[in-house]
């Protein structure tokens, strides 16, 4: 009997988690409506596009609080550093990939170091 208990316990909290990643942009959120996704609805881990000012480059959420979001972003020189940003601050997609930032992103996207 426990064991019943257990399981679908272990099923509804997979359909939590579901819905919750389905909510953030995931690959089951219709991002056809006219809801705008902010950045605050993304999970700490959830990796981005940001705009920096002459180029693009890959950021990571690393904290969220209730006045911002900070983001780890890779340097060309392969090191990081970190960013605030507004957790109202909008996010737009190409596919399943969040973007922060306006305006074409693959032509200026940064080249990161090959060697590795």
């Amino acid at each position: 009997m426990d064991a019943d208990c257990r399981n679908l316990s272990l099923d509804e909290e997979a359909a939590r988690q579901s819905v919750v990643f389905s909510d953030v942009g995931g690959p089951a959120a219709d991002r056809s409506s006219k809801e705008t996704v902010r950045l605050a609805a993304l999970p700490v881990g959830a990796r981005l596009i940001l705009q920096c000012r002459q180029d693009w480059r890959v950021a990571t959420v690393i904290s969220i609080t209730l006045d911002s979001v900070i983001l780890s972003v890779g340097a060309p020189s392969g090191r990081t550093y970190r960013v605030r940003r507004p957790p109202d601050s909008p996010l737009s997609f190409e596919g399943s990939l969040p973007l922060l930032g306006e305006g074409p992103w693959r032509a200026g996207l940064v080249r990161y170091d090959t060697r590795w």
